[in-house]
């Protein structure tokens, strides 16, 4: 499974710390610039925090050149609610489509049809509640058999992070992950515990 950060830090460092692959998550929060433009990234929106329209397109125009590396981009959402977000989606998919869009699922997805066609990936957001439901289980498996990329934004736990590795997601991020080496070093260490056990 891949980690997507959010980060300033090394990758290398962040890779290391967690013992998986890691590249990196572009928003229009933080601004950072590519680490490794030659390799692949993904773009979220930050409508978890606050979408600013103008810092989305300058990061989109920013990135255009690499946009073949690109992982997806998360067109903009609202976040609790899926029909508002589907209505928004549906509004920015000409802007997006020299791009992989990713529809982002938010609490009450589960009532309404998902464009599958219209995107190249899933990200899982929303409240803890459906996050963890069986609603977003049965989306990703649904994505999964469609071949759509599957990502969980807001991991931040050894325990969370196995649930969503175990369903097959293809990529996580996380705030904390993405600020702080000793919350990548206890998930690195839980995920090793068992095997020291065994031996």
């Amino acid at each position: 499974m891949l980690v997507l950060l959010d980060t300033s830090q090394d990758l290398a460092i962040a890779a290391g710390e967690l013992g998986c692959e890691v590249e990196q998550l572009l928003t229009p929060l933080t601004r950072y610039k590519l680490q490794r433009p030659e390799s692949r990234f993904a773009i979220d929106n930050g409508a978890f925090s606050r979408f600013d329209k103008k810092a989305f397109d300058a990061l989109l125009a920013r990135e255009y050149e690499r946009r073949h590396n690109c992982i997806f981009v998360c067109a903009p959402d609202v976040v609790g609610s899926a029909r508002r977000t589907l209505e928004i989606f549906y509004r920015w998919t000409e802007k997006l489509k020299d791009w992989p869009i990713a529809l982002v699922a938010q609490d009450g997805q589960q009532d309404l049809e998902i464009p599958w066609d219209s995107i190249k990936a899933i990200f899982i957001g929303g409240s803890t509640e459906f996050k963890l439901s069986v609603y977003s289980k049965q989306i990703i498996q649904c994505a999964k058999t469609l071949d759509k990329w599957v990502h969980v934004g807001r991991v931040n736990t050894p325990g969370r992070l196995e649930y969503f590795d175990e369903m097959g997601v293809d990529s996580i991020d996380g705030t904390g992950l993405s600020r702080y080496s000793w919350m990548r070093e206890a998930i690195y260490k839980n995920s090793i515990q068992p095997k020291l056990l065994a031996e």
